[in-house]
């Protein structure tokens, strides 16, 4: 019984409950439902520039450029178009490699790496730098390293690392930027490693078109064979329906 009904004292309704042991559905159980919508199988990927990696590549691009143009220029060295480029390569490519990430996990780790490689090229130029000209690589126990590790963990603006640069000796600045460097290496690392897992877990985006493909096919086949039972289920109701009219037509026939 219609539970809707009980406990309202229809008196009509309960005297003619034994006509029926078949439940009506309701009017809105029969509406055609829509057909579920392809899902979307190109995965949503955040603003590059929210990346810290790449943040840490554009603090070492603008120390690299100011760098390049107040030591390596005075000597007229051809190593500053060099060294520019390679630490540009390095930020350029993560973004290109970021917009590339939604159609092709193989670019985005081809580039991931090549930006990787050109400020590893970077980091040698500013080894090189301190080399040849008689200045310290501060060692991993000197303090002012340990210094400098916490303060580049806590800033990621390039401003952080510009506004006293003028202030810094060339000994300084270089090993700021190769501290930088190595932070960037150690967080590219553990980026490319998790872009490898999602890549093997996931698939490429064939993968992910396949799966898209198969998923909205047997969606649609569970919705025909829903539609069919329900078909068939409207179909015994008006049978049934129909049988209880012609019962009712001869009873009335016959009065």
């Amino acid at each position: 019984m219609n539970k809707t009904w009980q406990g309202q004292g229809d008196s009509n309704w309960q005297d003619r409950s034994h006509e029926s042991h078949e439940p009506y559905e309701s009017h809105e159980s029969h509406e055609r439902r829509p057909l579920a919508a392809p899902q979307p199988f190109l995965p949503k990927k955040g603003n590059y520039r929210d990346l810290l990696v790449y943040q840490k590549a554009e603090c070492i691009y603008d120390i690299t450029f100011y760098f390049a143009h107040h030591y390596f220029a005075e000597r007229k060295d051809r190593t500053i178009d060099q060294v520019i480029q390679a630490a540009r390569s390095g930020k350029q490519n993560i973004a290109e490699g970021s917009a590339a990430s939604s159609t092709s996990s193989e670019t985005e780790l081809k580039l991931m790496g090549v930006a990787r490689a050109s400020m590893q090229e970077v980091l040698v130029d500013y080894q090189d730098y301190l080399r040849t000209r008689g200045l310290s690589e501060w060692g991993l126990n000197d303090p002012r390293t340990r210094q400098t590790q916490d303060y580049c963990k806590r800033h990621s603006r390039p401003e952080d690392y510009t506004k006293d640069i003028e202030q810094r000796s060339a000994e300084a600045i270089c090993n700021i930027a190769i501290t930088l460097i190595h932070q960037f290496d150690h967080m590219m690392g553990k980026l490319m490693n998790r872009l490898q897992r999602d890549f093997v877990e996931q698939g490429g985006i064939r993968e992910r078109m396949t799966a898209a493909r198969l998923g909205y096919r047997s969606s649609q086949k569970a919705e025909i064979e829903r539609l069919t039972a329900e078909n068939q289920q409207l179909q015994a109701t008006i049978a049934r329906l129909q049988a209880r009219i012609q019962q009712l037509e001869s009873i009335l026939s016959q009065q």
